[in-house]
């Protein structure tokens, strides 16, 4: 899908040709889009993180953009709890969590954290109820799956582990759940780890959205070619389509005819070291 371009733009005409093509290294990342980069956003699991963990030159890519002056900005599906403390610890400018539900930020001049949820807290209860309904309905069609270790942290959504701590589902049973959330009217994504579900019309772009205008003052639309989104898997899809500049770390590859809309770029490392291989290349004079 070509992005909207204006007449006699060069930014914009650049940007409609690469849209169209096949994943590109992204070495060959043009001078003139590098120093239009304001916004980095990022999923975590398997871009930032490789086998579960954060190696360091992933942390030091975002210390690094943050002395750049680049708003360093995770969109990720991980629980509320998780998200608390990166907002508080990492180099970001807050974050977007358990798939666009909320967003954090953490003021560090006034001590204090903003909170800001698609949904009231009454309705997040009432959801609640659904998803336990419905995760005993999913254990049970689908044997070998199991609630992720990381669901007594979430406020929204729930996940359902296919990898992370358990041996791989086969892709039936992953599509399984994925028709068991949809049936129940829910919304379902495939992370690289997790199924996701949730009740209300939300995603990770969604809530980006409303985070750039409320705390940035800023429409995304009218800013998405300052922006480069980097992911791995098909949770990030919206985000993929959306914006101009999106990047995919190596291990995207492992999704090839699963997603609807794939990167325009690809670094040459999976996960973490491919996110820091991006931003050197980014920062690079």
């Amino acid at each position: 899908m070509a992005c909207k371009i204006k007449p006699g733009s060069r930014l914009n005409f650049a940007l409609y040709l690469y849209r169209d093509m096949k994943m590109k290294s992204f070495e060959q990342f043009p001078a003139f889009l590098k120093k239009n980069i304001k916004y980095v956003l990022t999923d975590i699991d398997d871009t930032l993180t490789n086998n579960g963990r954060l190696p360091a030159v992933a942390f030091t890519a975002m210390e690094r953009l943050t002395m750049a002056g680049i708003k360093t900005i995770p969109i990720t599906g991980r629980p509320a709890g998780w998200c608390d403390h990166i907002a508080r610890m990492w180099p970001v400018d807050g974050l977007v969590g358990e798939n666009g539900a909320f967003y954090f930020r953490y003021d560090d001049s006034l001590k204090k954290m903003q909170r800001r949820y698609f949904k009231s807290d009454e309705q997040r209860v009432a959801d609640r109820k659904r998803l336990e309904k419905l995760k005993g309905e999913i254990l049970h069609k689908v044997p070998g799956c199991r609630v992720s270790v990381d669901q007594a942290y979430r406020e929204a959504d729930l996940a359902i582990d296919y990898c992370e701590d358990i041996e791989r589902l086969p892709d039936h049973d992953i599509d399984k759940i994925v028709s068991l959330f949809v049936n129940a009217g829910a919304q379902a994504k495939v992370s690289s780890i997790h199924v996701n579900g949730w009740f209300g019309d939300y995603d990770k772009l969604t809530m980006t959205a409303m985070m750039f205008e409320e705390v940035f003052g800023q429409r995304l639309e009218e800013v998405k070619d300052q922006v480069i989104f980097s992911g791995d898997s098909p949770n990030d899809v919206p985000m993929f389509a959306y914006f101009p500049n999106s990047v995919g770390v190596a291990n995207v590859k492992q999704f090839e005819g699963k997603m609807d809309h794939y990167p325009v770029w690809i670094t040459e490392k999976e996960g973490g070291y491919g996110f820091a291989e991006m931003v050197k290349i980014l920062l690079k004079p």
